[in-house]
């Protein structure tokens, strides 16, 4: 059991969340987190705000070998499903040159007390805690989804994902090829409105 550590101002966290930048995916590469490497950033993003304490996520990581598999599922779905073959062509790239990838299953649980929509935010917020703890670690890493998140045949056959889950991200974890260029950000006045009463 952790302890839990007083707040303090820190410094360096707040100077990583201020500049921090996804990789571009096609730019990671070996090597990849080992097992106990990977631990530590899957515990982060398990800590994520969780009502009720539902735990609704899974993580599933899909070494080379697993992600080898998918790739043709990706082209027999995306036909099945109409998807332009570009969008097909682009996720077959993503998986089939990925090294390591986690993928975060959004797991709903029965409960009366709170919208699944809640569910769904907690999912997507372990998405960015695991992106973020990656980051933090050392390695590159990018948050994907596309339809093979959401496309039941392709989550039955490739991951036994079945019913109402469905992926809330891809998490693509490896060593950085190329730092890019920080990208434009939102105004922050033009998206903030003070409420004083």
């Amino acid at each position: 059991m952790m302890d839990i550590k007083p707040l303090t101002h820190n410094a360096a966290v707040m100077d990583f969340l201020l500049t921090r930048r996804s990789r571009p995916v096609r730019s990671l590469k070996s090597p990849v987190p080992t097992r106990e490497e990977l631990a530590p950033i899957l515990t982060a993003a398990a800590r994520t705000p969780d009502h009720k304490m539902l735990v609704p996520w899974q993580f599933i990581v899909l070494e080379r070998p697993a992600l080898q598999r998918l790739t043709p599922l990706v082209e027999k779905h995306g036909n099945t499903a109409g998807i332009e073959q570009k969008k097909i062509d682009n996720i077959t790239g993503f998986f089939g040159n990925a090294n390591l990838v986690v993928a975060v299953v959004c797991a709903y649980k029965e409960c009366n007390d709170f919208p699944r929509i809640e569910q769904d935010l907690a999912a997507g917020a372990a998405c960015l805690a695991m992106l973020n703890a990656a980051q933090a670690s050392g390695w590159g890493a990018n948050w994907l989804t596309g339809f093979t998140a959401f496309h039941p045949g392709f989550l039955e056959e490739g991951l036994g994902i079945t019913g109402d889950d469905y992926v809330a991200g891809f998490i693509h974890i490896g060593s950085e090829g190329a730092i890019p260029q920080d990208r434009k950000r939102p105004n922050l006045d033009s998206i903030t409105q003070w409420v004083t009463e």
